[in-house]
């Protein structure tokens, strides 16, 4: 089989993408490795034997079904918790909440 590194990179840098997302044509191997400049390889392109491929989508949906049961209050026990108490919540914004409240009732 025939080396398309050149070919490959000049498609990525063409199509201005990385080399990863460039496809080259299996079947026509023999039509793409006689390119050897970008304006052959834009004309393979144009062709259809270089495609850029569509961007993979990276789905949410675990994250945000971890989010919805983490506002039940799961995933929250001890095994979970990485800072000390004071650090989670700290003691002087439970006073300042508590002086708030008393001095407001006042």
């Amino acid at each position: 089989m025939v080396s398309l590194k050149l070919q490959k990179r000049l498609a990525a840098s063409v199509l201005k993408c990385g080399r990863g997302k460039v496809w080259l044509d299996p079947n026509e191997i023999n039509e793409i490795s006689m390119a050897n400049s970008r304006q052959n390889v834009r004309k393979l392109v144009k062709d259809g034997f270089i495609i850029r491929k569509p961007t993979k989508i990276h789905s949410r949906s675990r994250a945000r079904r971890m989010k919805e049961a983490k506002r039940k209050g799961r995933h929250s026990g001890y095994g979970k918790r990485r800072g000390t108490r004071e650090a989670r919540l700290p003691t002087k914004i439970l006073w300042m909440r508590r002086m708030r409240v008393l001095r407001s009732a006042l």
